[in-house]
């Protein structure tokens, strides 16, 4: 497969993007459901993940991992940073959380312009719901390797802020961006094309 010259430049402006809202998305509201992992309860970023990974397949998905290693693992959490190979695993949070999406809508042919209802129920679902829960899980679970976590609580601040933040954001942009996103040289109709 030859690399197309558009790619590099996608891919590293959604990475950038991605870390810069992650780390953005920090201070806002938090706790600490541990001794040293924080987990915020408006997470802005996780949006734009989706968002970008919708509109720019599998690369915008590297770049939201990418994201949540660096601007939300990495730079906020001196547990992750003691911990290089749990945060790597952590960071398969935000993989997950934008790979259920892209799975889905590319799956059932979801038309990102969300021009009928059918579209909205397949979107809530995957990018809003389920994506959400899946991740919450994992890094609950993989953040509870290295420290002692209250999973309830740290489940439900993770799950209710990211699918809030969720609900705002990715249908009324999906269907505000994708029709003039789409015809952009940068918009990946696939996984990688």
């Amino acid at each position: 497969m030859r690399m197309n010259q558009r790619i590099p430049s996608s891919f590293l402006r959604s990475s950038l993007s991605s870390s810069i809202l992650s780390l953005h998305g920090y201070p806002l509201r938090y706790f600490r459901p541990s001794a040293g992992g924080v987990i915020s309860w408006v997470f802005i970023a996780v949006a734009f993940m989706i968002l970008f990974t919708l509109w720019f397949g599998g690369y915008g998905a590297i770049a939201a991992y990418v994201g949540t290693l660096v601007g939300s693992g990495l730079l906020v959490s001196e547990t992750l940073v003691h911990n290089p190979l749990v945060a790597l695993l952590w960071a398969g949070a935000g993989l997950l959380q934008v790979l259920i999406p892209l799975v889905a809508v590319r799956s059932f042919g979801v038309d990102l312009t969300m021009s009928n209802p059918r579209d909205y129920t397949y979107v809530i679902l995957f990018a809003v719901i389920i994506n959400n829960l899946v991740g919450a899980a994992w890094a609950i679970c993989t953040l509870s390797l290295i420290e002692t976590v209250v999973f309830t609580t740290a489940f439900t601040a993770w799950f209710i802020g990211n699918v809030g933040i969720c609900i705002l954001i990715v249908p009324l942009f999906l269907k505000l961006f994708t029709e003039r996103l789409q015809k952009n040289r940068l918009f990946v109709k696939k996984y990688w094309d």
